[in-house]
């Protein structure tokens, strides 16, 4: 497809400049914008959103945080807080598709393109490949944003959006994506945008099942529910559901569904009786919690336990268990945030590396009873609430993170006492970081275990378990992040 032609050779010219990274004589301050007093006026939502999109890509920002921050300092609420969050998650979970899009529309790599124009642009084809914005309006809106934090190349992102709205989605990806009997690795990332080795790692944990593949890809574009954990002892689940207008979890107890709005704003949340958590995340906390064990049941750990959702609900629950929880974490930032997520709980919080157990007397060896290791992982299976992460992630982050998995699993397994048990999380199904991990970590550690079969840990009747000892829970089954657990009692 050849480069859409957009005015004359002084215009191209110009265009060029801006499109390969030129700053020509632009007066232009930080990030390559034009003062904001000289910017022309913008959709207040619209530039909400490219600000989110720019600060992502820019600054490595995460959407969750950089996007809330921006509505606020915009004032911006109801509707146009909604498009504004929509346009946002919307571009950055269709990257993938978007490029290739913009790429053939342009008649060039959109890494030759410069970033403001660039981030503009996907925002313009997200609106007119995935909403029902008019596209005149996507076009208009569009260029004007461009016109404002990248004058030059106008001319040049009126013509490609107008290539773009030329074909709708469907008709895009069947030119570009390769057939799904050729290559159907490549048809699944392109059409549903997610790099291909994400696509491969989630075929291979789904046993090479191509058609569950392609629901979990369609599950992970779509835009979660927000969960919040109603604290034992402190809110009931219904109760907390009536509260504020949501609904009770479909398997966690203490779960609740909440509609939409600001959860950060809810009053239970500001006075400790409930707290933001993915169901999954509190089905795997409180298998821990439900793992038989012979003799004392007061000392537990959590070796990993920045930002502090699941040392909140396990504090909560060793409250009516008259157990106490030691509280690592290694991040000094993430140590702060545990200490205020357990506030009032009979938690003691330690900033420090949770692999010196043994060599530190408050991490003694055979010392607890049961041992949480919320292992840091890839994060691939949060990608429906971190759209920005399939982007960042790469195959070579695999083995310091398995390393380091395996290192804290056999710490953990020295930290639990003869008869304890121990449970091992992560928030990915890669195969290398669950299985893999487990298995090795388990070979190594020097200690004998025995594996629990998980699935009796979990609700009565929840459906798409497997076939055990471990479990591994998937948005498209279960509408949980994709969260995997093994538990290991040690000998």
């Amino acid at each position: 497809m050849t480069a859409p032609r957009a005015g004359s050779r002084d215009d191209q010219t110009r265009r060029d400049d801006q499109t390969r990274g030129g700053q020509g004589r632009r007066d232009q301050s930080r990030g390559g914008r034009p003062p904001r007093s000289a910017r022309p006026s913008v959709d207040p939502a619209r530039q909400a959103a490219y600000e989110a999109v720019e600060a992502v890509h820019r600054d490595d920002a995460y959407a969750n945080l950089a996007l809330p921050a921006i509505l606020r300092e915009r004032r911006l609420h109801g509707r146009d807080a909604a498009f504004a969050t929509e346009l946002t998650y919307g571009t950055l979970r269709n990257r993938g598709t978007l490029d290739a899009i913009l790429t053939a529309a342009a008649g060039r790599d959109v890494a030759r393109i410069d970033p403001q124009p660039r981030d503009a642009l996907r925002l313009g084809a997200y609106q007119l490949l995935y909403t029902r914005v008019p596209a005149h309006a996507a076009v208009s809106s569009t260029v004007d944003l461009v016109r404002a934090v990248a004058p030059g190349a106008t001319g040049f992102a009126n013509a490609v959006l107008r290539e773009v709205a030329g074909k709708d989605l469907d008709t895009w990806v069947g030119e570009l994506a390769p057939a799904f009997e050729a290559d159907p690795v490549g048809h699944l990332a392109l059409a549903h945008s997610h790099p291909q080795w994400i696509v491969r790692a989630f075929n291979e944990a789904l046993g090479g099942d191509f058609g569950e593949t392609t629901r979990l890809l369609i599950e992970d574009n779509e835009r979660p529910p927000v969960h919040l954990c109603a604290r034992p002892g402190r809110a009931d689940a219904v109760e907390l559901a009536d509260e504020v207008g949501g609904a009770p979890g479909a398997f966690s107890p203490y779960a609740v569904y909440l509609p939409g709005g600001a959860p950060g704003e809810l009053a239970a949340i500001a006075q400790g009786r409930a707290h933001v958590q993915d169901e999954g995340s509190q089905l795997v906390a409180t298998a821990l919690t439900l793992a038989p064990v012979e003799g004392s049941d007061a000392r537990w750990l959590d070796l990993c336990a920045g930002p502090g959702g699941k040392a909140g609900l396990l504090g909560a629950l060793a409250v009516g268990r008259g157990a106490t929880l030691t509280a690592v974490e290694v991040a000094e930032h993430r140590a702060r945030l545990v200490a205020q997520a357990v506030r009032g709980l009979p938690v003691t919080v330690l900033n420090t590396d949770g692999r010196t157990v043994g060599a530190d007397p408050d991490l003694p060896e055979s010392g607890f009873d049961r041992v949480l290791v919320d292992a840091p992982c890839t994060g691939l299976g949060s990608l429906r609430r971190r759209p920005e992460s399939r982007w960042r992630r790469q195959p070579s982050d695999l083995p310091p993170l398995t390393r380091l998995q395996r290192e804290l699993l056999t710490a953990a397994l020295h930290a639990v006492r003869p008869g304890g048990v121990v449970a091992y999380v992560t928030c990915s199904p890669h195969v290398v970081e669950t299985h893999v991990t487990v298995t090795e970590a388990a070979r190594r550690s020097g200690v004998p275990v025995d594996f629990v079969d998980a699935r009796t840990l979990l609700p009565a009747g929840m459906p798409g378990l497997g076939d055990g000892p471990t479990v591994q829970l998937w948005p498209h089954r279960h509408g949980t992040d994709a969260m995997f657990l093994a538990v290991l009692r040690r000998g």
